[in-house]
Order: structure tokens, then sequence, then C-alpha cells
């Protein structure tokens, strides 16, 4: 996602506190010399902060969102951009958000309609086996192809061959695992690096570091003006055996047909759940996660859990009879996995008094493990703020702090423009295990914490739309 940049309008906050930082030395508590005042009045928040942990965590909303949660994945599956399933799931959240006393409506938002159909592939030398595979999406089909294997573990090793001798063949993208971040620019250009050489047709290793024969979806991005071919993903182990095999000079042939379909896109909706704050015509501090999900699995972990500890915030503050001075909105966002459809159309609907409207964002979708603290981007002094709402996460043991912004994508609209905003960050080392693959179920969550991540939401969300300043920030404009 590429956002055209035009002009800074910056906003400067002014309080009864006076200026929010003096001097900096290396120390961020030092550095930072938050008022005396602001200080204070953040601190001031530990009873309510305390009360808000003890009831999610070990009192009346024990084990609610793990319970939540589980009802609704078992309901509705996985949730794909385009189905039946992803619109009836917003309708059953609707009500849901509406029964927890919020204000629950909805926003309309354009989605990608790509569909999976039939999948096969077939080694068929130096040995038959059937070799299971999962399309990439936005992937083309095809009703049948055979071609000779050219398999490589790197890009550089695959530029080096002559064109000539990867023209109609089935390119196989074996990479070692470094990060995702390194690692998944194979799922999303495979298919483009390997057309632009003439092959038919691309395979990639699935983009996890650990792998029980485990296939692993996810979306890949065509090159505009070169040719569109099939690409799905394979598993580890047989990414990494057509790969010896390959080296060994042995002459690999293989069948594939894909029935997968791109239908152009599909109207969905963003579901949004409001804590009116009780300043009239507040801004606003948003709590998000994603609903949609890959159509593999039941999108329990991505982003189920992210979505549900958000409304679940909400849900339980409403509950307490906390209702902060600015207005508190859980959106539950569509159309993340395919590009953050939902969160650009919300953008665009929102555009006109952005700056305004906009307090703070939180997002959850890189698991709701047990929680370490926040990452964050923003400027400065709204760091500064955030750093000391941190520490009254200290009963939680989630005082960590991260920058910038790394499981924060459908808020990174906002959050790469300025707009200050904050992510979870949680004991998530395998989280790369289950993501976008069948095995991302309710067996990767788990309540208390569950519970945990639900409460860091909620405590964080109403200190921030309480505070008697708004956040600083400096906006860029689109």
């Amino acid at each position: 996602m590429f956002l055209r940049v035009s002009c800074l309008l910056l906003i400067v906050v002014s309080s009864a506190h006076g200026s929010i930082l003096d001097n900096r030395v290396d120390d961020w508590d030092e550095e930072c010399k938050l008022s005396p005042g602001l200080r204070k009045e953040i601190r001031s928040y530990r009873p309510v902060v305390g009360k808000i942990i003890q009831k999610i965590v070990g009192g009346d909303f024990k084990g609610e969102t793990w319970r939540s949660l589980s009802q609704f994945v078992d309901r509705f599956g996985a949730r794909m951009s385009g189905s039946q399933s992803l619109e009836d799931s917003i309708d059953y959240m609707v009500e849901e958000l509406g029964k927890a006393g919020l204000h629950a409506y909805t926003e309309e938002a354009t989605v990608t309609n790509w569909k999976r159909g039939r999948e096969t592939a077939v080694l068929l030398s130096p040995r038959r086996a059937n070799l299971p595979i999962l399309g990439l999406g936005s992937s083309v089909g095809t009703p049948g192809i055979t071609g000779e294997v050219i398999a490589v573990e790197t890009f550089d090793e695959f530029e080096a061959l002559p064109e000539d001798c990867v023209k109609g063949k089935i390119v196989v993208f074996a990479p070692k695992w470094e990060s995702y971040g390194k690692t998944v620019a194979y799922r999303s250009h495979g298919a483009t690096v390997a057309a632009k050489k003439g092959a038919v047709a691309a395979l990639v290793r699935s983009i996890t570091p650990f792998s029980l024969g485990t296939l692993h979806t996810g979306y890949q991005d065509y090159e505009e003006g070169v040719k569109k071919i099939p690409v799905a993903s394979v598993t580890v182990e047989d990414a990494t055996r057509l790969l010896r095999m390959y080296r060994r000079n042995e002459t690999i042939r293989i069948y594939l047909e894909m029935h997968d379909e791109d239908k152009g896109v599909a109207k969905s909706r963003n579901t949004i759940g409001e804590l009116t704050g009780r300043q009239e015509n507040s801004s606003v501090v948003v709590v998000s996660g994603h609903l949609d999900s890959w159509d593999v699995g039941v999108g329990a972990m991505d982003d189920g859990g992210g979505a549900f500890i958000a409304w679940h915030a909400a849900k339980f503050l409403k509950k307490l009879g906390l209702q902060p001075r600015r207005t508190i909105r859980a959106i539950l966002w569509v159309g993340e996995e395919q590009g953050y459809w939902g969160a650009r159309a919300y953008q665009a609907n929102h555009s006109h008094h952005e700056e305004e409207e906009f307090n703070f964002f939180i997002e959850s979708d890189i698991g709701t493990f047990t929680p370490t603290g926040m990452d964050f981007s923003g400027t400065k002094d709204a760091e500064c703020i955030f750093r000391e709402i941190l520490q009254l996460l200290e009963p939680l043991n989630a005082t960590q702090f991260a920058s910038p912004i790394d499981g924060g994508p459908d808020i990174s609209v906002w959050t790469d423009r300025g707009f200050p905003g904050a992510s979870l960050l949680n004991k998530n080392d395998n989280y790369f295990w289950y993501h976008h693959s069948n095995a991302d179920t309710m067996l990767v969550e788990d309540p208390d914490a569950l519970d945990k991540c639900t409460a860091v939401f909620a405590a964080v969300s109403y200190v921030i739309a309480d505070l008697s300043i708004e956040m600083p920030k400096i906006v860029t404009s689109l």
C-alpha cells in the first residue's frame, strides 16, 4: 500500500498542564520530563486500571472473551472476503455489539472476491506422488499443465539462470526462513519474478519457520504488465525435498491443476461498536482487529482474537459503568488479508475531518498470546505520555515498549501519516506456525492470555480516552 503525501498539518497540544516536555536526557523517564501535573494525572488512574484488570482477569468477566470467540468461530468458521460466512458473521456481530450496550452499526467497504477452487498437484517424476498445494490469494487458475521443474533457494540464484532455461518450466522457490518480513517476499512476488523469464507456474515454500506438513496461504501481488501465472504454496518439507532433488540433477516433472477464480470485488462492511464519551462531539480512540480471515482454518488467531479483545474491551468498560471523556470506538475491519480494503474505505469515508475525529488508534493482528506490553508510533511528545500510561499495566507485567508499530496493519493507514497509535506486544514466538493455515483454530487461543490482552486494551483505551489532553500528533494529509 502506498500513500501519497501532500502537506503537513501540525496539531499542537495545549492544556492547563503547560509544556508536556522539558529538557531531555538519555533515560526515557528523565528524557521526557512530563509536567508534574500530567504525570500526577496519569498515575491517578492506577486504582481504576487495577479495577479493570481485576474484573477481567480474575473477576466477573474472567474467561468471557475466550467463550465468546469460541462460539463465534465454531458457528461461522473461516470468513473469507466475498464469502457469505463473512457477511453472516458481520450481521451476528452487529447484534452482539448492540446486546453489549454499545452503539452498533456498519459502514460499507468494497473487498476483493477471489475464490479458491479445486487444486491438485502431482509429482510425476522421478517418482509419482501427490503433492499437497494451497493456492495463494489472487492466483489465476489453470485447467492443467505439466512442466519440468527448476528449484532455487533465493531470488539471486534464480536471476543467475538464463531465460531459455526457465521458459516453459515450473519454478519452485524454497527459501530459508529468515523472518516473516524477509521471507514473505517469495510469496508476494515469486509468481511475477518467475513469469518475467517465461515460467508457466510457480510453487513457493510455505512462509513458516516450523512445519508438520502444514500448508500456509496468503496474498500475492501480480506486477502490472507481467503475464499472470498460477502460484501455490507447498509444504516446507516438499519445497526442500524438490530443491535437493533438483540439485542432484534429477529431472522433476509436476502436473498442476488449479480452478481458482478472481470474481472482481464484492460489497462488505466494517463493523463498529461505540462506547460513547461523556464529552459531546469528542474525538475518538479506536480499538480494533479484523474480522475477515483466509479460507483455511477458522481465523481464531488471525484475527479473531484481535477483533474480540478489541470489542470486549469496550463491552467490559460499559459493564463497569466507566464512561470516558472521549468515545471509544471498536472497529472490526474487513478485507485486511488482501490489503487493508476495509481500513482504506473507512479512511476515505472519514477523511474530511479525520485530524479532529481521531485521537488514537489501537490494533492487535499478530497474536493474542500472553501480553508483554505495546509498541507505538507517533511523536516524541505522544510517546512520553504513552510510556507513562504503560506503567499502569504493572499488575499484568505488560509494560514493555517498542517502536515503531509492528502489529497494526489496518491502522497503518493512519499511523504511517503521523496519527499516534499502538499495537499489542505478546509472547507470539510461535505465531507463524499457525498463520494462514488449517492450524489456526481455537486450540491456539488460551483463555487466561485472552483475558490479559483484553485488560490491556480496556485499560489503555480508557486512560487515553479519559485524559484531560488530546494525544499530540503531526499528521501528513493524503
